[in-house]
């Protein structure tokens, strides 16, 4: 047996075994061969990637903090994942799940979706269903990282999400940061970047995440564009967090700084003007950012954790989850 035979053999066997929910004993009769062989397929299966376990959480909810955070910020919704894991990317995973439930019910035929990138916007299109959607459009609306990590940048995610919805798709051909002022005028005029957020702009859904200045939690530290001194200036001038990559203060407000006129993406006003903002991001040390991003007005639907959702309704900090 050729070594693709035998995975043709192994995936066959899986596939029996997880998918048509026949026992070992059963797949032996098909095969001719003891039940010891199966089981070796199944673990080899497995071994070797072609089987993947993934165990889905009861996900419980907290709705005295969501209405708390609704009221205090005038959101259309919040959803709280309770008693969060402190591994973060458990977490994250979690929190993934959880935006994934927030958002179908939105999943509507005609549909214009805005995708931003990160690893939360990566959490809840892994955990999307694969659920066509008649009509609908994915978009980029801000530029890509070109980072090492594709996964979690934006033509990726929006390729992803066009895909398990059967969705139309349209790219931000751009990167998300340029190195002068004067580039990223001339490239937000280009006739497809333009036409690109121009079609931002009328998106009924926008999913997004919230950005942190902290070093260990910047996803643009991760992805290059900044450096630790870089968020060092950025937090001197007042900066706690960004929304598609635009540093904001602590009020929510955008900082008259070069970083936020460098990007290329849909403008902060026009997400504003979006039916609905769906922004995903969570952990306690994120409080400051997403409480900014919620003084701004730039989300109409929180998906967080307990921990983070207690810290950003206690400005001062004095309120510790689960204390």
């Amino acid at each position: 047996m050729t070594d693709e035979e035998r995975l043709v053999r192994l995936a066959q066997v899986a596939s029996w075994y997880y998918e048509e929910g026949l026992d070992q004993a059963a797949i032996a009769r098909r095969l001719g061969c003891s039940r010891s062989m199966v089981s070796r397929y199944l673990k080899e299966a497995r071994a070797r990637g072609l089987v993947e376990i993934r165990v889905r959480h009861p996900l419980k909810t907290d709705p005295h903090l969501a209405e708390a955070l609704r009221s205090a910020f005038g959101l259309k919704a919040a959803w709280v994942l309770a008693e969060p894991p402190a591994d973060p990317s458990a977490l994250l995973q979690r929190l993934g799940e959880l935006g994934a439930q927030a958002v179908q019910p939105y999943l509507r035929p005609g549909v214009r979706i805005g995708v931003s990138w990160g690893t939360a916007v990566y959490a809840v299109v892994r955990a999307l269903p694969e659920r066509p959607v008649e009509g609908a459009q994915v978009i980029q609306i801000i530029g890509a990282l070109g980072s090492d990590d594709p996964v979690i940048d934006g033509p990726e995610l929006a390729r992803w999400l066009a895909a398990k919805l059967g969705a139309s798709l349209r790219l931000l051909h751009a990167p998300l940061l340029v190195e002068s002022e004067a580039t990223a005028f001339a490239l937000r005029q280009e006739r497809t970047v333009a036409e690109t957020l121009r079609q931002a702009r009328r998106v009924d859904v926008a999913l997004i995440g919230i950005g942190s200045v902290d070093p260990a939690l910047s996803s643009l530290r991760r992805a290059g564009y900044l450096t630790a001194a870089d968020l060092v200036a950025l937090r001197q001038a007042g900066a706690v967090g960004d929304v598609l990559a635009r540093a904001l203060n602590a009020e929510g407000r955008p900082l008259d700084h070069p970083l936020n006129r460098r990007v290329i993406g849909l403008a902060l006003e026009d997400l504003k003007r979006i039916p609905l903002v769906i922004a995903v991001a969570g952990g306690a040390a994120k409080a400051p950012a997403i409480r900014a991003a919620l003084r701004g007005g730039y989300v109409d639907l929180l998906v967080t954790d307990a921990a983070a959702a207690a810290a950003v309704l206690t400005p001062e900090g004095a309120m510790v989850y689960g204390a």
